[in-house]
């Protein structure tokens, strides 16, 4: 299910990203994301610009994860995060198809790390294409990373 982001998703929002394994598999997160403060100013942010879309993702109730879709480097992209204990069970999978049914907007981007292959082939099944590649620093990882940029028609 999806539904708006609200306040108290936060905490588990920043739970979610404490993992050091998800983090590592983003590769691409905040500085320190161990930082409640710095988190909660960047949540802030994006839960008052009304340009972005976001919805929170729940199971049974609990939140399992987060789904947005904002400009990025002047482009509509879209990204997510799935709390651990919810991979491989087809979460973001569902939640990013029905997230794409309300978010008309194409093209529309994604990016993941090429060694990112649960996310990749989550995009894939949600009708996403490789594109192109590009690279960044990972704060995650602490070195430049190799990205591959996916689009949705």
């Amino acid at each position: 299910m999806l539904r708006n982001v609200i306040e108290d998703d936060l905490p588990v929002f920043f739970k979610h990203q404490q993992d050091r394994d998800a983090n590592h598999m983003a590769a691409f997160t905040s500085k320190d994301a161990g930082d409640w403060n710095s988190f909660l100013t960047h949540w802030n942010k994006i839960r008052a610009d009304k340009d972005i879309i976001k919805q929170t993702i729940t199971v049974q109730n609990n939140v399992a994860g987060n789904v947005l879709c904002f400009e990025q480097l002047g482009v509509p992209g879209v990204s997510y995060w799935i709390g651990k204990e919810y991979w491989g069970k087809g979460i973001a999978t569902n939640a990013l198809r029905e997230f794409l049914k309300h978010v008309t907007i194409r093209p529309l981007y994604a990016r993941a790390s090429k060694d990112n292959i649960r996310s990749l082939k989550v995009l894939e099944k949600c009708g996403f294409t490789i594109s192109g590649e590009d690279s960044g620093f990972s704060n995650a990882r602490g070195e430049d990373v190799e990205e591959f940029v996916l689009i949705l028609y």
